[in-house]
């Protein structure tokens, strides 16, 4: 797996930080070999097609979250569809990617890439309102309180996490106790604050041929 993730940065040109700290290591692969993986081909002149570009954009998108195809093609038909009734759709759609329970299990410093927090939730460690949730994609709400489950604390990923948190300062939107282990959703992901690396509006072309 980490051979795959390192490729997918090398692939799309750009760090995504999916593998936590190696990332900010020099043993990262965009590092060592800031080039795409496979036999380099002599580039053409010109700008990419449109197509390509927005192809490029919903790739990075869909990566650095590490969702399936059809969920991130779902949350941005869903988004799409509300165009004319909320006022920014864009802001719509990184919500719906924001509020993912891997995604804020690893905003909240919990876990140390996605994929990590993907792991930890379909393993079942946390607890949504002290009820059991094992599913990813869960959409967590405001006001919904996220806790480890006791028997889990100690265990191999999650025993040094209190130090691990120390100086660790999530997102405005969420709340962390970093004494009882135990977040809390208390508004919205902002899409300034999240600064995705990628063009909103490319993906929403894309979707939209």
């Amino acid at each position: 797996m980490r051979y795959d993730q390192c490729k997918t940065c090398r692939r799309l040109g750009q760090k995504l930080f999916l593998k936590g700290e190696r990332c900010f290591s020099q043993k990262c692969a965009m590092v060592k070999r800031a080039y795409a993986p496979g036999p380099q081909k002599k580039r053409r002149g010109g700008s990419p097609s449109a197509f390509k570009k927005s192809l490029e954009e919903k790739q990075t998108l869909k990566k650095w979250y590490g969702v399936s195809e059809r969920q991130f093609k779902k949350y941005a038909e869903e988004s799409l569809a509300k165009m004319g009734k909320v006022e920014n759709i864009a802001e719509e759609f990184i919500k719906k990617l924001e509020k993912r329970l891997d995604n804020v299990i690893f905003r909240l410093g919990i876990a140390k890439s996605r994929a990590q927090a993907r792991q930890l939730v379909s393993h079942g460690y946390f607890l949504i309102n002290g009820k059991p949730a094992n599913i990813p994609s869960y959409s967590i709400k405001k006001g919904d309180i996220i806790s480890i489950k006791e028997n889990k604390k100690k265990k191999g990923a999650l025993k040094d996490l209190q130090a691990q948190i120390k100086k660790y300062e999530p997102p405005v939107w969420l709340n962390l106790n970093k004494e009882e282990l135990e977040g809390k959703a208390v508004g919205d992901p902002n899409l300034e604050e999240v600064n995705a690396p990628a063009e909103i509006s490319s993906i929403f072309e894309f979707y939209s041929r």
